[in-house]
């Protein structure tokens, strides 16, 4: 593992091996070192042994060079991997990743457990509040296969790679960092009118790739065009060996007719060209907005003899080389004129460094990621036998000082001393059980005790609550105690209410009873209630929590006659409550106290709270029997039916008729009809003992002798005269 901030940046060719180490100072990148191992053959030649030759390579490199405490980043050939950028649609970033792994499946040819796979949002992309608006997304994958064949001369040599990187996102990070930084630092994306684009075209040995970004966007191509396509077409036409082919292409200048060389690779030239202009035109048909302004070319062939001007002449485009890199300083590397005669192919190198030092805008890697695991595991190992080692020792320590305290705490020389402690223990603990049971009893007695001296009040509860109810229900005076005949006072004008059960529940909290819906119907009755008795609205009515603690709830049921609809305004309900719920909220019943002496308490003070009447309905008809009906006085009439009878018409009114036309009839009907109103009535009871009464009763006296002093101190402030005050 890498133990101080240098990156080694390593490509391997097809002709040579090319390395670059850098570090960061502040905003500075340094090029601390370099190498370039050219390979006596190139690896593409038939007769070459790629792998002795890779080997033979890296072995001269660590010879010159301390690669084991730096990072090491490398590339692989841009067309032994995959890179597609596609644009999700706006999603919540932590959704991304499901939209890569499905995006991946859909591009990669391939089952993912046998791909090398990465991802990264691109620079430019709109995120705002956790959402990715305007983005586009890039995918990078390579077969496991493949990563294992890139890195098997590098393991074989003992050199830890640690970023994986293609050549082509390689050159894109040297490209934005070296010469585009300041347009993607300050500006923002804009998909309808995005920034010029520039053409990178790196020319390697048996391949080229282009690249076209404008800083943000990146189209990529890897053509199968390049400097040995030169040297071929050499030998080829003019019948010469590789090696010599190869000599002449770089001496073209100083060659005996340099006017056949240029010739004879001219199908080259215009193969070059020609593959370079159908990748632009490809990427203007996927982006009309774009515009291109200028070519850089890279790579070792640019050297050659009239290559750039004969591209930048047919695309006609402004073409710029390579040989230079505008912020990458060191002058004890960039001054080596095997370095600078070598610049145009170190682009790939730069790129990696950058990525290694974390200033580069791809940051992806295709190192598979239980290698990953593994070293960071290894990595942990030192803590970890640290860690174990650090714990032994302290439980040696720790076992050291037990088996010390032990010895002195032995069962043989303690065991007349425990055998004491032990025979005192059995002998307290039989104290404390007795002393636990005389507790129990006199406990016991002590209930039974409160019970006997103290229930007589709780013994009359019950009768007394009930003696309140009976109290509150309306019941009209009549002589000799019997109600008179329908015909003497009708039912309609009889105010008595009949209560046909009485209801009750105990609950642990009354609060339980007193919802939402309850509450709200017990304000919109009191304000009701207000109205029809003309008393004033309670007080605090809106903010009342209703009751709360234990207590019982009473149900009412009954009905009542009083009906007539001459009564507009206290019939039905309004009967109700200026009768049964006025008594249940004020009505003082006399009560006897524990001496005998009669005494009245409201129902307040008896507990009783919050009567509600449940439900507001319009009286019915109703039949009801007649009590002035005699079966011996029914007789048949004149026009078909008797009264009564089933072809004779009898109808009851309120006032208890027997006919409406004719009070003289001697029959009369065995039913009346009249109108009914039923009625369930609700109230919350909370006992309070006879004692509790007459001390609530004599805090309520002692409250109301202070407010009636209070009083009469304010009236007896003199009042200042308003003449000597005008005076003042």
């Amino acid at each position: 593992m890498a133990s101080n901030g240098s990156v080694w940046g390593i490509e391997i060719g097809q002709a040579a091996l090319k390395a670059l180490r850098c570090r960061l100072d502040g905003d500075q990148v340094i090029a601390e070192a370099f190498d370039y191992i050219e390979y006596p053959k190139m690896l593409s030649q038939p007769e070459a042994e790629p792998a002795e030759l890779v080997a033979d390579a890296l072995a001269k490199f660590q010879e010159r060079n301390d690669s084991r405490s730096h990072k090491i980043c490398m590339s692989v050939p841009g067309q032994s991997g995959l890179a597609k950028f596609f644009k999700p649609p706006p999603v919540e970033l932590k959704k991304i990743a499901d939209l890569v792994r499905y995006e991946a499946k859909q591009q990669i040819p391939f089952d993912l457990e046998d791909v090398v796979w990465d991802y990264q949002i691109m620079p430019g992309s709109t995120i705002e509040e956790g959402y990715a608006l305007e983005s586009e997304v890039g995918l990078f994958a390579m077969k496991r296969e493949m990563v294992a064949r890139q890195l098997e001369p590098l393991d074989k040599a003992g050199i830890e790679v640690e970023r994986i990187q293609m050549a082509p996102m390689a050159i894109y990070n040297m490209l934005a960092f070296d010469r585009m930084h300041e347009r993607i630092e300050s500006d923002t994306f804009d998909v309808d009118n995005p920034p010029s684009s520039t053409v990178l075209l790196s020319i390697g040995t048996d391949s080229s790739d282009l690249i076209i970004t404008n800083g943000f966007r990146i189209w990529q191509r890897s053509m199968p065009i390049g400097g040995n396509h030169f040297t071929r077409q050499l030998t080829k036409d003019l019948k010469l060996t590789f090696a010599k082919a190869e000599h002449l292409k770089r001496n073209a200048r100083e060659a005996v007719d340099p006017k056949l060389i240029f010739q004879t690779m001219r199908p080259v030239f215009n193969d070059m060209v020609t593959e370079v202009q159908r990748s632009i035109g490809f990427f203007r048909s996927l982006n009309r907005k774009a515009e291109i302004t200028e070519l850089v070319i890279a790579g070792n062939t640019v050297k050659m003899p009239g290559l750039a001007g004969y591209i930048g002449k047919n695309l006609g485009l402004e073409v710029h080389v390579l040989d230079r890199f505008n912020r990458l300083t060191g002058d004890d590397v960039l001054s080596i004129p095997t370095f600078r005669d070598n610049a145009p192919t170190f682009a790939v190198c730069y790129g990696l460094c950058l990525q290694g030092l974390g200033v580069s805008q791809l940051h992806n890697s295709l190192v598979p990621r239980e290698i990953v695991v593994q070293r960071i595991i290894r990595a942990k190992k030192p803590w970890a036998v640290a860690a174990l080692a650090t714990m032994m020792a302290g439980m040696a320590v720790h076992y050291a000082f037990a088996q010390r305290t032990w010895s002195k705490t032995h069962p043989d020389i303690w065991d007349r001393a425990t055998a004491a402690v032990a025979s005192m223990s059995s002998y307290s603990s039989q104290h404390v059980s007795e002393d636990e049971t005389l507790k129990s009893k006199i406990k016991y007695l002590d209930t039974v005790g409160d019970e006997v001296s103290s229930n007589a009040e709780r013994r009359l509860q019950w009768l007394e609550i009930l003696r309140v109810l009976n109290d509150a229900i309306p019941r009209a005076e009549y002589a000799d105690g019997k109600p008179p005949s329908p015909k003497e006072l009708p039912f309609e004008d009889r105010e008595d209410i009949h209560i046909t059960s009485i209801e009750s529940k105990r609950m642990e909290d009354v609060s339980e009873w007193f919802s939402e819906k309850v509450a709200q119907r017990y304000r919109e009755e009191m304000r009701n209630w207000a109205r029809i008795t003309r008393n004033p609205v309670p007080e605090d009515l809106a903010g009342d929590a209703g009751p709360s603690g234990p207590g019982w709830v009473f149900e009412l049921t009954g009905y009542h006659y009083y009906n007539s609809p001459k009564r507009m305004g206290v019939e039905g309900s309004n009967h109700v409550r200026r009768t049964l719920i006025s008594n249940l909220l004020e009505k003082p019943v006399p009560l006897p106290d524990l001496s005998g002496e009669i005494i009245p308490f409201t129902p307040d003070e008896m507990g009783l709270s919050y009567p509600l009447l449940l439900n507001d309905e319009k009286p019915r008809t109703v039949k009801i029997p007649n009590p002035d009906f005699d079966p011996a006085l029914a007789r048949p009439r004149g026009g078909g039916g008797g009264i009564g009878s089933p072809g004779g018409t009898a109808t009851g009114t309120g006032r208890g008729r027997a006919a409406a036309d004719d009070d003289e009839k001697p029959g009369e009907s065995p039913t009346l009809e009249v109108l009914r109103h039923d009625f369930i009535v609700q109230v919350v009871w909370q006992p309070n003992s006879l004692t509790e009464r007459l001390e609530i009763r004599e805090e309520k006296r002692k409250a109301a002798e202070e407010a009636a002093a209070q009083e009469g101190d304010e009236s007896e402030q003199p009042v200042q005269d308003p003449d000597s005050m005008a005076a003042r």
